[in-house]
Order: structure tokens, then sequence, then C-alpha cells
């Protein structure tokens, strides 16, 4: 028996549109939960991490990448394959330090956010988004490079664009190993 032509693209919209609206049901009862937005963001990020540590499996398998030699490549690997194969979406990338170890992710669609109008005014600090940020950290912890990710702009609260900021922790040297 021959499967449908269309089925599979309908199957991935469904899968995505799932996603997203458990998602904000999740962002909701943590909201219900935790009286301050700080409490939320940390506890989607914590969430996002455990994510990331065990979604670089299923990426590394899944995406046949070869090891990235810069951080660079690495960022790129980030918006072109992962959030592509994850999300849907490929987010522009740029450097943002002559150390080069300092990227921005812009993204001109969130699919997170596909239901979502605005943030009620008192929950003005919550980063609703800040799953992802845990597992991009997550993830990279798992191929050995510390980084810090934050949301340095969101639509949700008004900005331009959506932009994820990666700081890799340590210098390039750090990461070379003696043979």
């Amino acid at each position: 028996m021959s499967r449908p032509q269309g089925r599979k693209q309908e199957n991935h919209k469904i899968s995505r549109e799932l996603l997203v609206l458990t998602y904000g049901a999740l962002v909701a009862q943590l909201c219900k939960d935790y009286e301050k937005d700080e409490d939320v963001n940390t506890c989607l990020d914590r969430m996002g991490y455990g994510i990331g540590i065990r979604l670089i499996d299923d990426f590394l398998a899944h995406s046949a990448v070869k090891k990235c030699r810069s951080y660079s490549e690495t960022a790129d690997m980030i918006a072109q394959v992962a959030f592509k194969m994850y999300l849907g979406v490929t987010p522009s990338v740029s450097c943002s330090s002559a150390a080069g170890n300092e990227f921005s992710l812009i993204l001109d669609k969130n699919p997170l956010v596909d239901f979502v109008e605005e943030l009620p005014a008192e929950r003005a600090s919550l980063c609703y988004c800040n799953l992802l940020c845990g597992v991009i950290r997550g993830a990279l912890e798992m191929v050995h490079l510390a980084a810090e990710v934050t949301f340095l702009q969101d639509r949700l609260k008004g900005d331009a664009v959506t932009e994820i900021g990666i700081t890799f922790l340590r210098k390039a040297e750090d990461r070379k190993h003696k043979r």
C-alpha cells in the first residue's frame, strides 16, 4: 500500500501546531504556579536544558553533520540545520564580537509564538520562549562547548525582531586536544 504524496507535510504541520499549543499551555501553567517571571524563566531554561542534552543525540544521528572547527561554524550549524530541522525556520546569524565568540540568531518568524498576540502587562519580564535558550545551552554543553544563551530582543515585548544571543565561554585554543 502506498502512502499519499502530501501526507508527510500535513503531519509535520499538525505536529508543529500541536507543539506550539502544548508549549503555550505549559507556559500558562508555569505562570499560574509561579508568581515571579524570573522563576518561570528559570524553569523554562532548566526544562530546555534537559531537552537539549537529550536532543543533541537525535540531531547528530539525523543530520549527518561534520565536526565544526570554529564558533562561527557552530552558530551557522545551529541556525541552518538545527532550527530548520526542529522548528522549520532558519534564523540569520551575525557575529557581534571582535573575539569571534559572540553570535546572534535573528528570527524573522518564531513558530513558538504563532498563537500568542502579546504578553500581559503584569508579565512584562517573562521570557516566553526561554526554553529555546536552555535547549541550545544543553546541546552545546553535550558537545563540550560551554555557552551563555539569552534572549536579547523579543517581538512579544515590542522589539522589531526576536534575537537570541550565544556567547561561547572558552577561547578557541581551549578546545584543542593534545594527541
